[in-house]
């Protein structure tokens, strides 16, 4: 589903896209440089595609005003890691980018009432990528 559906609450895409602008800085403050925000194709949608050195970095970025980083972490279940992985082989294939290295990193930013900033839960390598991809590792 587009994070532009009008089916979506507005509070619901307006955290989503608050999230993603301080996930995107939180990575910049570790020294990854961003190629790519919201990459939409015909397999969906990547949060944030980033390099890490000589690694590409897939980031999906998971948030809520709850403390539970757990239930977050879990939400990205077997078939949404499928889906990143064709949404990643479809970005490396269109970018010429197939003989890099690439990992799947999570963020799960938590907003805590009152705060103006995120408490941010990295998880880099979080998956192995699902099916087809894996012939290209």
């Amino acid at each position: 589903m587009s994070d532009r559906s009008p089916r979506k609450p507005w509070w619901r895409r307006w955290l989503g896209n608050r999230s993603e602008r301080a996930a995107a800085r939180f990575l910049k403050c570790l020294g990854y440089r961003l190629l790519a925000r919201n990459y939409s194709c015909p397999y969906g949608e990547l949060d944030l595609v980033a390099v890490d050195g000589r690694c590409v970095v897939f980031v999906e970025v998971r948030s809520g005003e709850t403390t539970d980083t757990e239930r977050l972490a879990l939400s990205i279940n077997q078939d949404k890691q499928r889906r990143l992985t064709n949404l990643a082989l479809h970005f490396l294939g269109k970018h010429h980018l197939l003989n890099f290295a690439a990992r799947f990193d999570v963020l799960i930013l938590n907003w805590p009432e009152g705060q103006r900033e995120p408490r941010i839960t990295h998880f880099p390598h979080a998956f192995e990528a699902v099916g087809r991809f894996q012939m290209y590792s």
